[in-house]
């Protein structure tokens, strides 16, 4: 039986292991933490009962992604909860708008921009989950669905203010499409950066914008038990300094961020062969406050208390200029907000008639500066009286997210910068494989990047087992 060792328990190594140990492969895992998952994590971090994600929190890409689509995560006790509203965007003076469920309602809440969102959104739903498959697929390769992926690049290759721009007429829905961009971390006048909003708000309206009950640990559980099923076995509490430490196999997949890969190899590696994984550049860091609240934020815009996620930046050119002031090295005084509530829909994570939020800004890589006034700032502006809804709070800087989790360096929860040229190196070609024989990374720090869906464990193990000579089941995409 042929032996694969992983180094790294978040979502892409433990589904590396559940690809190869599905097809007969024996599965080893080494995680240094003392719980696995990477950045998807459940943690108490603030009053007793009160259920915190420590990491990420809302899954549009995990229930949406090819390879859990495979898997039998529920009889694992994964369940997702859909939240009334996926994504809503408060704007000053008590307007709002956001994605529904459905196209047309979205399209209404848009006004004169409506029919251009459904021209936009609508090819991307009727195409789904097969552009999915492709969107989330090893780059440089004939695509399943030419033709649609063909349209998408059409409009995800341009830059995301020049798309919300000769898209939409009105500041309302370019407003809309800047937030959905902004999770790409990265300036919103670089190329490609409308790729990430226009898969997301396709998400929204196919699949949904999910979270987990219980936390975002029962994702992390559930893969976990089900590579145990497996015969998978993992070692928590085990730090691997070198790649010389681990036992005998037939191939490594190495869940860990370009940067971490270099120091395991060590002499093992040439300074030539370490230069393109040393040249990666970050993403700006994040700023993350977990909050637990004596009731629900008080929403000016009645569509906000409805929503699982709430975007807060004021307007396109608000956060525009905070994501550019994050890459550029400047703090920025109005930052773009990413918040969830999570207990509005989930009862498990709060006592009775108490909440929880979590909020995150982008900062510079590796920026020790506090955050929490100008984040609660930014939640009071859109929902007066929120500050004195908190109880107690948590908060982690940059730094502190990567002590938390090496793999977030920097503060960087993108495995490197989501620019184009780095989408498709990241940071090698051909991806997946290392200047070690029967050693390969599967972390975001691969195709296709950030998020939490497990493509990346699910390629890399597809290329090592081919180098092992064993076939993995297709994902029937």
């Amino acid at each position: 039986m042929k032996h694969a060792v992983i180094v790294g328990s978040g979502p892409n190594g433990l589904s590396a292991g559940v690809a190869l140990a599905r097809a007969g492969v024996r599965v080893t895992v080494f995680e240094a933490a003392e719980t696995i998952g990477g950045g998807v994590r459940t943690e108490a971090l603030t009053l007793p009962g009160f259920l915190h994600d420590a990491g990420a929190a809302v899954f549009p890409l995990g229930i949406a992604s090819p390879f859990f689509k495979t898997l039998p995560l529920r009889e694992h006790g994964l369940q997702w909860i859909e939240p009334d509203v996926p994504l809503a965007h408060p704007l000053d003076g008590g307007d709002c708008v956001g994605q529904m469920h459905d196209l047309d309602e979205t399209a209404a809440l848009l006004g004169q921009d409506g029919d251009a969102w459904r021209a936009l959104v609508k090819p991307l739903m009727d195409a789904w989950p097969g552009f999915l498959g492709d969107a989330l697929g090893p780059m440089l390769r004939v695509p399943r669905h030419p033709l649609v992926m063909a349209r998408f690049g059409l409009t995800a290759l341009q830059s995301a203010s020049f798309a919300a721009r000769t898209h939409f007429k009105t500041e309302r829905a370019r407003t809309l499409f800047a937030g959905l961009a902004g999770h790409s971390n990265v300036p919103l006048h670089f190329i490609a950066s409308a790729a990430p909003g226009l898969v997301l708000a396709g998400a929204a309206h196919a699949t949904g914008w999910p979270i987990a009950r219980g936390g975002a640990q029962s994702i992390t559980n559930a893969l976990g038990s089900l590579l145990q099923s497996l015969g998978g076995v993992i070692h928590i509490n085990s730090h691997v300094d070198t790649l010389r430490e681990l036992p005998s196999h037939d191939a490594v997949l190495l869940d860990v961020t370009a940067r971490q890969f270099v120091r395991l190899a060590g002499e093992a590696i040439s300074e030539r062969q370490r230069e393109p994984f040393e040249r990666v550049r970050q993403s700006p860091g994040v700023f993350k406050v977990d909050w637990a609240l004596s009731a629900p934020i008080p929403w000016s815009a009645t569509l906000a208390r409805r929503a699982g996620t709430v975007h807060l930046g004021g307007s396109f050119d608000e956060i525009a200029a905070s994501e550019l002031s994050a890459w550029e090295g400047r703090e920025c005084e109005r930052p773009y907000i990413l918040l969830s509530q999570p207990s509005l829909f989930d009862s498990t994570r709060a006592p009775a008639g108490m909440h929880t939020a979590w909020a995150y800004c982008h900062v510079p890589n590796g920026s020790a500066a506090d955050y929490t006034a100008r984040i609660e700032a930014q939640v009071e502006r859109f929902a007066p009286g929120f500050r004195a809804t908190i109880l107690a709070r948590h908060t982690r800087s940059a730094p502190a997210m990567e002590a938390w989790n090496a793999n977030l360096v920097g503060g960087d929860v993108s495995g490197g910068a989501m620019t184009l040229a780095q989408i498709v190196r990241r940071p090698t070609l051909p991806p997946y494989r290392t200047p070690i024989e029967g050693v390969y990374l599967c972390s975001s720090s691969t195709p296709p990047g950030g998020g939490v869906h497990g493509m990346c464990g699910w390629s890399a193990a597809a290329v090592a087992a081919k180098h092992m000579g064993v076939a993995l089941p297709s994902l029937g995409l």
